[in-house]
Formats: structure tokens, sequence, C-alpha cells
């Protein structure tokens, strides 16, 4: 079991490749709810993470934190600040080598996060709809004592799609999506959608 620098660096660049991938699908999403650029900026941003090589002697929350404030200061709009936020304090708890506690612990630091500069909450449409499942399935694992990794973090990374998916009934609650009122139900969330393909990827890169 590991996450060094270069593991997570590892998982960025294959992230960022799905990204680049997926901008259209996800700027389609956006452009239902909201401005239409989601896709491109999450691409940009995570481009801009994923060409910075850890330094010898760099340690993983740090290389973790390098890549928050790249993602605060190159993706555009709400998500930049959020998703830099969400890195940034993931960073300040991860553990190197890691267990399904300590990723528990470092997932629920960057959802408090995201909640606190948000201003929401699960049951808003926003990405903490992917990432309060897959913090759920950590939770329990981590409460039975279940350390096998590989495993929980795949099923987290399922409840973190299933959670994305869900959005699609909701109404939105918070950012920009909100002002459509009714009229986001029936529409994915495109930030959530972000969030389930960054644990998806996660849980294929940091075992």
């Amino acid at each position: 079991m590991f996450a060094a620098p270069d593991a997570v660096s590892t998982w960025l660049k294959s992230t960022a490749a799905e990204f680049e991938a997926r901008i259209d699908e996800l700027d389609g999403l956006d452009a239902a709810i909201g401005d239409g650029d989601h896709g491109t900026n999450m691409a940009r941003g995570l481009a801009t993470a994923a060409t910075i090589a850890p330094a010898p002697g760099t340690t993983t929350r740090q290389y973790l934190n390098q890549v928050g404030m790249a993602l605060v200061s190159s993706v555009g709009g709400a998500s930049g600040p959020l998703y830099g936020t969400f890195f940034l304090r993931v960073g300040q708890l991860w553990q190197s080598p890691h267990t399904v506690s300590s990723i528990w612990q470092a997932l629920k630091a960057g959802r408090d996060g995201i909640a606190s500069r948000g201003r929401a909450k699960a049951g808003d449409k926003t990405m903490l709809d992917a990432l309060c499942p897959a913090i759920q399935v950590l939770e329990h694992a981590a409460m039975e004592r279940d350390e096998d990794a590989a495993t929980t973090l795949t099923r987290a990374a399922a409840a973190a799609q299933a959670g994305a998916e869900a959005t699609r009934g909701m109404r939105a609650r918070r950012g920009r999506a909100a002002h459509f009122g009714e009229r986001s139900v029936g529409h994915l969330d495109p930030g959530a959608v972000s969030m389930a393909m960054i644990l998806d990827s996660a849980s294929r890169h940091l075992i």
C-alpha cells in the first residue's frame, strides 16, 4: 500500500487525461444549469496540477498542498477555490503509507473544507453529493476495522458515482445552478460528476 508523491503525481496525470477526454461532456452538463465551461476549466486545472513534479524530499502532504494551490489559481469559476480547498485540506491530514482510516480522515477534512467554503451540504446538488457517500463507505470500513484499502476505495468510488447520478433528481440550492430552481431537476450536477471521476481515478492509482 503506497501513496508517495510520485504515485499521487501518476494519479493526477491520469485524472487530467480523463478530464481532457470528457471536456465536451462536462461542458454540456454545465451548459444546462451553469456557464457551460466546467469541463474546460477542470481540464485546464488538472493539466496544470499534473505538470507539478514532486521535488526530491517533498512529502505527499506538501505535494498535495502544491496541487491545491495550483487548482485555486488555474481553475475558473467557483470550482477552483472549492477543489483547491479540497486538496489543501486532504493534504494536511494525508498519511503515507495510508490506511482506510487515514484516507477517511483526510477526505472528511476535504469535505469539511468544501462545505465551509461553499456553504453547502449533502442534498444541495453539488460535488458533496458524490464525496459524502464515498466517505460513508470509508467510515463504515474504518469502524469495522476493515483495512483492505483496494476493495474499500473501489466501493467508495462506486458510491461516489451513484451519488453523482442521484443529483439528477435534486433541486440545486447552491451556486449558479440554484438560480434555475425547479428547472435544475433532471440534470446531473457537473461538480458531482467531476468529484466521482477524481475518486474513481484515485481508487485505481493510489494502491
